[in-house]
């Protein structure tokens, strides 16, 4: 177990402990069992992202938790001028409780690193659910609502100068209204103020080989839109 997983371990048994002292008689002083126990991230203000992290604990908050392995919290520079949003966790995600390592996250991180010059571990890297949805379905509605004040809170701390997100289900949860990806994508938005590019997610690439030469043509000219807004040089051979 790596050093911040220990951390954030001891975390949750702490909070179990506190929650438990007023069931044998014990009180902490300036602690209500409200303070502990409160679940609604609406009603909380986590000033990092490991703090935010220790909040959502060993979620049970919707059915997606029956099935997960591990929960997938997100990845990358908390202060990330660039945060990438996917939809959820495949099943390498889910075994490993990272965002993006099966082959999509390679499409994904060739993309940050060969087309953008950049470091994956210098941008930020999530998911709308933190839970695998099982056989990779699309999240469901109320799903998507229990687990987005979360991102949100996500993308509250890191602030980055960009967004991309990555399919349909992702500019459309932070929009707030349906998304057609092919019609709209390549387009900015905002979310909050924030410039927010919606593209293909690379499992889309993948998973449709006929297209692979047009829709990495298609992302890559999203992604220079988005190397100017964030004044990086576009390189013209890529």
């Amino acid at each position: 177990m790596s050093p911040r997983a220990e951390l954030l371990e001891i975390v949750s048994q702490l909070k179990n402990l506190l929650i438990s002292y007023p069931q044998i008689g014990l009180e902490v002083p300036g602690l209500s069992r409200q303070s502990v126990t409160d679940t609604n991230p609406g009603d909380t203000s986590p000033g990092d992202l490991i703090s935010l992290r220790a909040l959502i604990g060993d979620c049970k908050r919707c059915k997606l938790s029956e099935g997960r392995t591990k929960l997938v919290f997100g990845e990358g520079a908390a202060g990330a001028r660039l945060v990438f949003v996917g939809e959820g966790p495949g099943a390498e995600e889910d075994a490993a409780g990272r965002p993006f390592v099966g082959e999509a996250g390679k499409l994904l991180t060739k993309i940050i690193e060969s087309g953008m010059g950049l470091k994956r571990e210098d941008v930020y890297i999530c998911n709308v659910v933190k839970c695998r949805p099982p056989k990779n379905r699309d999240p469901e509605g109320e799903e998507i609502q229990t687990c987005l004040p979360f991102l949100r809170q996500q993308l509250g701390i890191i602030k980055p100068e960009v967004i991309c997100t990555l399919g349909r289900i992702a500019a459309q949860s932070l929009l707030g209204r349906e998304f057609k990806i092919t019609q709209e994508r390549g387009n900015w938005f905002s979310y909050l103020g924030t410039p927010l590019m919606a593209t293909f997610h690379p499992a889309y690439i993948l998973r449709n080989p006929s297209e692979e030469r047009q829709l990495k043509r298609a992302v890559w000219e999203d992604v220079q839109k988005i190397m100017r807004k964030l004044g990086l040089k576009v390189r013209k051979n890529e």
